[in-house]
């Protein structure tokens, strides 16, 4: 097991796992200093592998003497987690042990639980390992708290570590990941969300590290796409999302990758099953591109129908939960599912708006968030292109959110990857229902050409419709008059 130096524990891989339950070993080592107990790396070890107990005995004159022993402490308000014991000789320790653990076991397991009763599927410690700032870190934490929840995903814990250099096999230092493992012990956590993307081997190490399980932040998004996704464009773009993600992260325990082929009159070994596993993702992956293309040629008919016609299209575009599919509704009655949640609509809707005789096209589009996983730009290529089509767009934002700023100018850089940044646009502060007035009146002050509105009440939308004819080319045919959810309007000589 060791020597004078220190300790070697082997692999428990094949030892159980579990989030609520002990790992079913002891380990028993011997010391020749005396009087000092258990180290903080036997206790470290202690808890981070989950040993039912762990036991030092210390040695007199070649003989067994003073033994001392920890084991884990159920959670409790007094905030103890670990209990260590004394007794003067092996030989005096409790005879009862296995009992000891099982009841101990029990007790930790139904504690773990009862913190995490209620309807959230995960209870979760996020962290965050970056070189920025405790305020950038806090706004970061934030933004995947909302998309933990939106998860359903019970957040029990957040962490920030300031890093200069990621640790290329656990991102951040290794004390500081036991740290958060041992607390998360006693929070009943079952998961680790990582806010940076992980590489495989490091999702691999820290999962094997801290017995739970290990996500980062772009299979968050994936997993609520994969939720929200109704329709079967929108099906078919999050698969293919997941899958393009999934296929480099499919790690093998040592094996050779390469497919085995026998040689001339004899069988080969065949496939393993990890390569069985890609392949079929490869499979799955070219089904779900051809579904894809047949998609992107409908939507271009479509395009080219309307540009045929004549109609000109605005876009709603914004960060995501600000309101734009409520704004939707309330100026075209459109129906589209309307969500106080993040990334509620994952499928462009498209609604016709009739504004003193001229037709135009209103469509919602996906939200827009921080960092983009790229694997889901890709994928929503097809939904994006709505947005080179627009002769404008609605820029909505979330008048209450802390973060109103670097919202707004995530949008607009990513208007700016995609070329469309010289389009016109109006900005449109929505929930100001949400907020006072002097909160209103210093944004007003501050972009003084914005429209301020309330989609769910009604509040503003009459100016937001001026403004939407403000931006359609005259070339579009004029009629009378129209309604539009209940606002007449009287057509104006232009």
């Amino acid at each position: 097991m060791g020597d004078q130096h220190g300790i070697f524990i082997p692999d428990l891989e094949q030892f159980r796992r579990s989030a609520f339950r002990l790992k079913g070993l002891r380990c028993i080592h011997t010391t020749f200093t005396r009087g000092h107990g258990l180290t903080q790396e036997d206790i470290t070890d202690l808890a981070m592998l989950r040993l039912d107990a762990l036991a030092v005995i210390e040695m007199d004159s070649g003989l067994p003497a003073t033994t001392w022993m920890g084991h884990l402490l159920p959670p409790d308000d007094e905030q103890k987690k670990w209990k260590i014991s004394r007794w003067p000789h092996p030989k005096d320790l409790p005879h009862d042990f296995l009992n000891f653990i099982k009841g101990l076991e029990s007790d930790i397991e139904r504690k773990c639980r009862l913190l995490g009763v209620g309807s959230a599927e995960e209870r979760a410690i996020l962290i965050d390992a970056s070189p920025g700032s405790t305020e950038d870190a806090g706004r970061t934490l934030d933004e995947l708290e909302m998309l933990a929840r939106t998860a359903n995903v019970d957040v029990c814990a957040r962490v920030h570590q300031r890093v200069n250099r990621y640790n290329p096999a656990l991102l951040m230092g290794k004390g500081k990941l036991q740290d958060i493992v041992i607390s998360g012990l006693y929070l009943g956590a079952t998961m680790i969300v990582f806010n940076q993307n992980l590489t495989p081997v490091q999702a691999n190490k820290i999962a094997q590290l801290t017995d739970l399980k290990v996500i980062d932040r772009t299979q968050l998004i994936l997993h609520i796409f994969a939720r929200h996704a109704r329709t079967r464009g929108g099906k078919v773009q999050v698969e293919l999302a997941q899958l393009r993600y999934m296929l480099p992260r499919l790690v093998g325990k040592g094996t050779a990758m390469s497919r085995l082929i026998g040689g001339i009159g004899t069988k080969g070994p065949g496939e393993t099953k990890l390569e069985i596993d890609r392949r079929r993702i490869k499979q799955r992956i070219g089904a779900l591109e051809k579904s894809l293309k047949q998609l992107e040629k409908q939507r271009t008919e479509m395009r080219k129908r309307r540009k045929r016609r004549n109609i000109p299209q605005v876009s709603i575009i914004g960060y995501t939960n600000t309101g734009k599919s409520t704004l939707l509704n309330r100026i075209t009655k459109a129906g589209v599912l309307a969500a106080n949640r993040l990334f509620a609509t994952l499928d462009t809707a498209v609604r016709p708006l009739y504004l003193n005789g001229r037709q135009i096209l209103l469509s919602d589009t996906v939200g827009f968030i921080k960092n983009m996983p790229p694997e889901i730009m890709k994928a929503f290529k097809a939904t994006l292109e709505e947005l080179e089509e627009a002769w404008g767009f609605i820029h909505v934002l979330d008048s209450s959110s802390p973060y109103l700023v670097q919202e707004m100018e995530t949008t607009q850089d990513l208007l700016e990857e995609m070329g469309l940044s010289t389009k016109p646009a109006i900005l449109v502060f929505n929930k100001i229902d949400l907020v006072d007035e002097e909160t209103v009146t210093r944004l007003k002050k501050r972009w003084p050409g914005a429209v301020f509105i309330s989609a769910a009440k009604g509040e503003g939308i009459r100016e937001l419709i001026c403004e939407i004819e403000r931006i359609i080319p005259s070339s579009v045919q004029q009629g009378e008059t129209s309604l539009v959810s209940g606002l007449e309007l009287t057509s104006t000589p232009r």
